[in-house]
């Protein structure tokens, strides 16, 4: 199946994986890869040495093209980024930041890369300076997605620009695959179904609650991690976003997340005097990690939150990524086929 993205990043099929904390770990990746698709590794909670080793980890478990993903807004990115640079990652995912000198770096190298954006300005500012490839991520999609539902961003942003657009939000088998290419797209990701095939370390009991739950079941709230985000609707879940916690509690758990993470505290404090207009945000942002790791890790909804798109809806099981792969393909070419009798 030949597409822009599959050109560009030398992959079979035009699907990719997100960076997903704790969920895309070097074996889902690799397993993403190896099956045709693009796998992006995930790098927020990962120091520099922990990065260097998952990358080189990922070239022992296949030789097919990956990728990172850095969210430049937090404490530590930038020396993620730089390690993915140094190893020469083929291609490198980014989102909340300026990337000019990341795509001057990667393509110096001849590595990809590709900007994560939920607006029109955003997009054409990524183009402009040069990157590759766009993830658009609309209004269904698990964590930060846009205001605007996929099936308005996406054909309003790839018509706008000249590069690939990789779609993401509300995509999660052959009907979305043939959607999305429909609306102008080049590619979709589908986080939220690949964390639940059976390569992924999201925690069992998690998985279970997706299979569960339905398209009804989720929160989109600004009070949880300080940006607007889509998370499972559970007991815990409500609680969390029904308020913001107050500035001065919300400090104090990001420094205790720090740890979790394994950042220094000194360098959280320097983040945040670094972006004084950011700090609340950068608290509620640290705040959210012990959180998200109860739910992710440990499978405990009680204690923990998970970030989950629209797409539970639409999951009704746990299977290797290889299997999800070829149902895909094949739903979307047989629903293809049938759409093109229809001018007969």
């Amino acid at each position: 199946m030949k597409t822009r993205i599959t050109e560009l990043l030398g992959i079979r099929y035009p699907l990719v994986l997100p960076g997903m904390s704790w969920i895309s770990t070097p074996e889902l990746v690799a397993a993403v890869s190896n099956a045709g698709g693009l796998g992006i590794l995930a790098s927020g909670p990962l120091t520099p040495e922990d990065t260097r080793s998952a990358i080189r980890r990922i070239r022992e478990l296949t030789d097919k093209p990956f990728g990172i993903g850095v969210t430049l807004l937090m404490p530590g990115a930038k020396e993620n980024a730089d390690v993915a640079l140094d190893e020469q990652v083929p291609v490198i995912n980014f989102s909340l930041g300026k990337g000019d000198w990341l795509v001057k770096r990667a393509h110096e190298y001849g590595g990809k890369v590709i900007a994560t954006v939920v607006s029109e300005k955003h997009a054409l500012s990524a183009q402009s300076i040069g990157a590759d490839a766009l993830l658009v991520t609309g209004h269904e999609a698990a964590a930060h997605g846009g205001d605007v539902t996929s099936l308005v961003l996406i054909p309003a942003i790839a018509s706008k620009v000249s590069i690939p657009v990789i779609a993401t939000g509300g995509f999660a088998d052959g009907r979305g695959l043939l959607a999305a290419l429909s609306l102008g797209a080049d590619a979709v990701a589908m986080g939220s179904r690949f964390a639940t095939s059976a390569e992924s370390p999201l925690h069992q009991n998690t998985k279970q609650a997706v299979i569960d739950r339905t398209e009804q079941d989720t929160i989109y709230s600004k009070n949880f991690d300080g940006l607007w985000a889509r998370v499972m609707k559970t007991p815990r879940s409500v609680k969390e976003t029904r308020r913001p916690m107050n500035i001065v509690m919300a400090c104090w758990e990001a420094m205790k997340a720090a740890r979790i993470v394994k950042q220094p505290v000194w360098k959280i404090m320097l983040g945040m005097l670094a972006m004084l207009d950011k700090v609340l945000l950068l608290a509620y942002f640290g705040a959210s990690v012990p959180r998200l790791k109860a739910a992710t890790i440990d499978g405990d909804l009680n204690k923990g939150v998970q970030f989950i798109g629209q797409t539970q809806g639409l999951i009704n099981d746990i299977a290797p990524v290889d299997e999800i792969v070829q149902r895909i393909l094949v739903e979307a070419r047989s629903i293809h086929e049938q759409h093109n009798s229809l001018w007969n």
